[in-house]
């Protein structure tokens, strides 16, 4: 897959409503809930790559540098303490009201006068500008966007460790499990001869790119009950028209369509793929490109998605 597009969404490019009087949703009364500390201070946390970051105390200044990690972070009660967030982040809310610290380059002057104590990078992060905040005595932990569904589990585990809300994780980590597993109940009902060869693809422009194995949207798939057309190819494969309409998917999903105009329509109209299955039926359906893009607590809402679109009798409300 195109690193921008992982940034963006996963970075997609590859997101809650507000009450009157002095009521609150639980969603939100959840993320107003401060961050309770479950682990003694000093902790040492092993990033992925290798650096081993012993933080002194509970975090209390934060910076993410991925959106995914951010959603995580917010997810673990940790609102009250970012600080900063990338260009891309887009959810919840109120990372509108955070500090914008760059994008693909960060903006290292901008990072380093937020003072946090604590920066939550990627592994896909810019190295020297890693390296200048670790020089000005910072904190900072990288973790590794998710590829599979457990790793989306070890990221929440590791920010969970790393600011004292181990608790908190593993509690979300279990509602991760238990949303998966009843998609997973519902998807048992389909016949094999039933199951739907599924095209995802994540880029049209100016190249096609796809999904294969080895990520975690391959595996919702594979849990929803469908065949990914493209799981022998690994990653994020660029992948041909020919070998897409060879391949005569049943159903085509795209997920970028809110960064590329008329995204569907190009699809179904496209020269040649007038014999393919899912554009003769009209089965081209875009799903959010956030939520099935980016590997963090709301992969549950990606997943339904994407299982509506594809068995809309089975996963009727």
């Amino acid at each position: 897959m195109k690193k921008t597009w992982i940034t963006l969404g996963l970075s997609a490019a590859l997101l809650a409503g507000c009450g009157g009087g002095e009521e609150k949703t639980a969603d939100t009364a959840k993320e107003n809930e401060p961050a309770k500390e479950t682990a003694a201070f000093p902790v040492t946390v092993t990033g992925a790559d290798n650096q081993k970051v012993e933080i002194e105390a509970a975090p209390e200044r934060i910076i993410s540098l991925m959106p995914s990690t951010t959603e995580i972070a917010f997810e673990l009660n940790l609102g009250d303490q970012i600080v900063g967030v990338t260009d891309n982040d887009t959810y919840p809310e109120e990372v509108n009201e955070k500090e914008k610290v760059g994008g693909m380059s960060l903006n290292v002057e901008k990072i380093l006068s937020l003072n946090p104590d604590l920066v939550l990078a990627d592994i896909s992060n810019d190295e020297k500008a890693i390296s200048q905040i670790r020089e000005a005595g910072i904190d900072v932990l990288v973790s590794s966007e998710a590829q599979s569904i457990d790793q989306i589990y070890t990221s929440f585990e590791l920010i969970g460790e790393a600011t004292g809300t181990q608790d908190e994780a593993q509690k979300d980590i279990e509602e991760v499990k238990e949303g998966l597993a009843e998609i997973q109940e519902k998807a048992s009902q389909i016949k094999e001869e039933d199951k739907k060869n599924i095209y995802f693809e994540i880029g049209a422009s100016p190249e096609i790119y796809s999904v294969g194995n080895g990520t975690f949207i391959n595996e919702v798939i594979e849990l929803v009950g469908a065949n990914n057309i493209m799981n022998t190819e690994e990653g994020w494969p660029k992948v041909s028209e020919e070998a897409v309409i060879a391949k005569n998917p049943d159903t085509i999903l795209i997920n970028y369509g809110a960064y590329e105009e008329n995204a569907l329509d190009g699809v179904l109209k496209r020269q040649g793929w007038e014999s393919v299955a899912a554009i003769k039926n009209k089965e081209v359906f875009e799903v959010d490109g956030d939520l099935t893009s980016r590997p963090g607590p709301r992969i549950v809402q990606g997943a339904e998605q994407i299982a509506k679109a594809v068995y809309p009798d089975v996963f009727a409300e």
